[in-house]
């Protein structure tokens, strides 16, 4: 097997390169994004189907009315984060996010290992949430008259979590999940700016459903509901008390994933030093004030102990006794669900392009198309890996790799602004995040605490993972023909 000399192994990339590189050309991509569009993309990233389940279901199992409290504490957990995001897309504002960040402090085969992992966040998750877009697409329907073949509509494999084993489904592929993929794909081809007006429509369509859920619930709220508003521990750690409340904080967290997505459009940013540290930071702001104000009104109309369904919100909605606002309901979940996708795989393939130009992968994935300026074919090879994977795996293996690989960058990206504060004194940073280093320790720590909250067997196929990538990282040299720094 060959081996890369040890001093590509850690080669680093520098700082001021890397910050040339930004000012540049945009390697061919076009700067055409505002801090309205970099917004949308993070909330577009962050908010889907998870407000309308997780929120409920958490408030029934672990923590009562102070779901609202859980959701705080998450946000915060995710702000350690986000705050340390924003000091490195502004001082590197390329379209690699962490993989570019941990090319700057850690070197070569860390920063592959991490784009390695971002595959998990980004692709892996983009194939999760469509895996979902189906299951509420094939329910919209059915309340439509038409019924989707489960041959067509399911993937073929389902997943036990408890077991942690896979088993056959009799069905043949997730069609629907599939589809949506490839329509999303089109659209990320045409361009930039076609993409990004789409996600943001698709944004304020989902807010727009969530403002309208708030509005006419509050005049449904009982505020006895609300009492107690931390019911009493029930003798079983994790079931309400404080300890509900810290592990219902480690549940919502995952609702939260997708903020960091904005830090990938940086060459596509016509003002990245400015817009980037305020549209990943604002685009968390947003989702946690609608996180809360819609947890708030749904316990407030339903009694927490009866929300743990598959779908809480319905609840709300039979209560109210407007059932068309279940078709609202619906569409807006749909709409949030497809903008996390669009989302998810515009940072995927942004990363790939990334490692292209540094000839980590084939030229093919950093070619860009002379006149839609996006790199087309790693556009369409992106998008058919993300098809193929949400219409064939299951969506439970997917999403707890998707977590595990996420929460895994967040450590790389807190430690990351520590190094560089260390190596790259006097680089100019337009952001920096407050109380170095106690801001990036507490983050990697809430990190580490979620990730071993996940079940043993993730930990597995994590490791898999990484061997298989470190493997295409020593045959490199036959997947890429030449490199440049």
């Amino acid at each position: 097997m060959p081996t890369p000399p040890r001093s590509s192994f850690f080669a680093r990339k520098n700082v001021e390169t890397l910050v040339q590189e930004a000012e540049g050309e945009s390697q061919g991509l076009k700067r055409t994004l505002g801090l309205l569009d970099l917004t949308s993309l993070g909330i577009g990233a962050t908010v889907g189907a998870g407000i309308f389940v997780l929120t409920g279901q958490v408030a029934a199992l672990r923590t009562g009315p102070a779901i609202v409290l859980a959701l705080v504490l998450a946000a915060v957990t995710s702000g350690l984060a986000a705050l340390c995001f924003a000091e490195l897309a502004a001082l590197l504002p390329i379209s690699g996010s962490a993989y570019t960040y941990a090319y700057a402090t850690l070197g070569e085969f860390p920063a592959w290992t991490i784009a390695w992992l971002m595959i998990l966040e980004y692709g892996l998750s983009a194939s999760t949430v469509a895996s979902g877009w189906s299951g509420y697409v094939s329910n919209l329907l059915k309340d439509m008259g038409i019924t989707l073949p489960r041959s067509l509509s399911t993937a073929p494999w389902a997943y036990d979590s408890l077991q942690g084993r896979l088993t056959p489904t009799g069905a043949l592929v997730d069609l629907p999940a599939f589809l949506i993929v490839l329509f999303l794909t089109l659209v990320l081809a045409l361009g930039i700016r076609e993409s990004a007006t789409l996600n943001t429509l698709m944004v304020l369509l989902k807010i727009g459903v969530i403002v309208l859920f708030v509005a006419i619930g509050i005049s449904h709220i009982d505020t006895l509901h609300w009492s107690p508003f931390l019911p009493p521990n029930t003798g079983t750690p994790g079931n309400f008390g404080l300890s509900g409340l810290l592990s219902g904080s480690a549940v919502i967290f995952f609702a939260y994933i997708g903020f960091d997505a904005v830090s990938t459009a940086a060459q596509e940013s016509r003002r990245p030093q400015r817009d980037l540290p305020l549209g990943i930071l604002l685009s968390l702001l947003i989702s946690t004030l609608l996180y809360a104000l819609f947890a708030l009104v749904l316990t407030g109309i339903v009694p927490y102990g009866e929300l743990n369904v598959a779908a809480p919100v319905g609840i709300a909605i039979d209560r109210m006794g407007l059932p068309w606002l279940s078709w609202i309901i619906k569409l807006g979940i749909i709409a949030a669900l497809s903008s996390v996708i669009l989302v998810t795989m515009l940072g995927q393939i942004r990363i790939f392009f990334s490692m292209g130009k540094d000839g980590l992968l084939p030229p093919l994935f950093s070619r860009v198309h002379s006149r839609r300026r996006t790199p087309l074919a790693n556009t369409v090879l992106t998008g058919l890996f993300v098809a193929c994977s949400g219409a064939l795996l299951p969506l439970g293996i997917l999403g707890e790799l998707a977590s595990i690989g996420t929460l895994f960058v967040f450590v790389l990206v807190c430690a990351g602004v520590m190094i560089l504060r260390k190596t790259e004194p006097n680089a100019t940073r337009s952001f920096r995040t407050p109380w170095v280093p106690t801001v990036p320790i507490l983050g990697i720590l809430g990190a580490l605490y979620l990730i071993f909250s996940l079940p043993r067997g993730t930990w597995w196929r994590l490791l898999i993972w990484i061997l298989i990538g470190t493997g295409l990282y020593l045959f490199r040299p036959l997947l890429s023909r030449s490199k440049t720094r």
